[in-house]
């Protein structure tokens, strides 16, 4: 009984923008808030739309670009009421990075509001990046370790990883104001395709060419890259918008680096900003 008092001491929080198997949500006790998207005037709560191929339909058939949106205040709060209330004495919130979204600051918020313990973390990613830290303080919090410990171990994590992400349309990124509109109306002209890294909580690009031989010969100088360096791969997250056939491509290319690989569709929040044919490559390494 003492070990099952230890082990559910800590809980971990993280919001919908991760893109994670349901299963280690479950196994792991995680707890997902969900952020929101506006599709023509109705909103949806991210965590609807899971079903594969779902949103990107309803993208594509909306008026204007869905608006995506942060959980409010209170749904944080209420959260870690609960979680209080479940005997939770500790928590430990990990979210997508601050200049993506303001849901960093509204788990503070909330959590201020509710009075729980509770540290956010702001992951410095999006995606299954976000899911290597949450994922290895969910099994630290149910081996029982410290707060200090599993902070410790997240900020490591972050500081061992990396995203890529290809887009194949720069249309949506600057609706929403990510990029500039003379370098998305450039991209469209001359059907050019660009890959960007997510490093120090900017988008940067790093490659871009026109066709999708650009993103075949970009990951064939990334695995290089990685080989070069005799760097171990702990674990690879392949995430798409649209169909996976390109995702199992590049999976059987990076097998040789000998890590698991986990290819998922990723969510509505990340979609609505890459649009159709995107993905992303994430390194996590030992």
């Amino acid at each position: 009984m003492l070990s099952e008092k230890i082990m559910s001491k800590i809980r971990i929080v993280t919001d919908s923008s991760i893109t994670i198997e349901p299963e280690l949500v479950k196994k792991y006790n995680i707890t997902v808030v969900p952020l929101s998207v506006m599709v023509d005037g109705v909103i949806y709560s991210d965590s609807d739309l899971r079903e594969e191929g779902r949103f990107l339909e309803m993208m594509k058939h909306s008026k204007e670009l869905p608006k995506t949106s942060q959980p409010p205040v209170g749904l944080f709060a209420e959260t870690y009421e609960n979680l209080v209330k479940e005997g939770a004495e500790q928590i430990v919130a990990i979210h997508i990075m601050h200049t993506l979204s303001g849901t960093c600051e509204a788990s503070r918020q909330g959590a201020s509001l509710s009075g729980a313990d509770v540290t956010v973390i702001d992951s410095g990613f999006t995606d299954q990046c976000l899911k290597f830290q949450v994922v290895e303080a969910a099994k630290l919090a149910e081996a029982g370790a410290s707060l200090d410990e599993i902070v410790a171990r997240v900020e490591e994590v972050k500081s061992k990883s990396e995203l890529h992400i290809g887009v194949s349309t720069l249309e949506n990124l600057v609706k929403g104001g990510r990029i500039g509109r003379v370098t998305g109306l450039l991209s469209s002209l001359l059907n050019i395709r660009v890959i960007m890294e997510l490093k120090d909580y900017q988008l940067n690009t790093i490659a871009k060419g026109r066709g999708a031989k650009t993103f075949t010969k970009w990951l064939d100088s990334y695995i290089n890259g990685i080989k070069d360096k005799d760097r171990k791969v702990a674990e690879i997250g392949i995430s798409y918008a649209g169909t996976p056939d390109f995702a199992h491509e590049m999976a059987e290319k990076l097998e040789v680096l000998g890590a698991p690989i986990s290819i998922l569709e990723t969510g509505s929040i990340i979609q609505t900003h890459t649009g159709e044919g995107a993905f992303a490559v994430m390194v996590r390494y030992e």
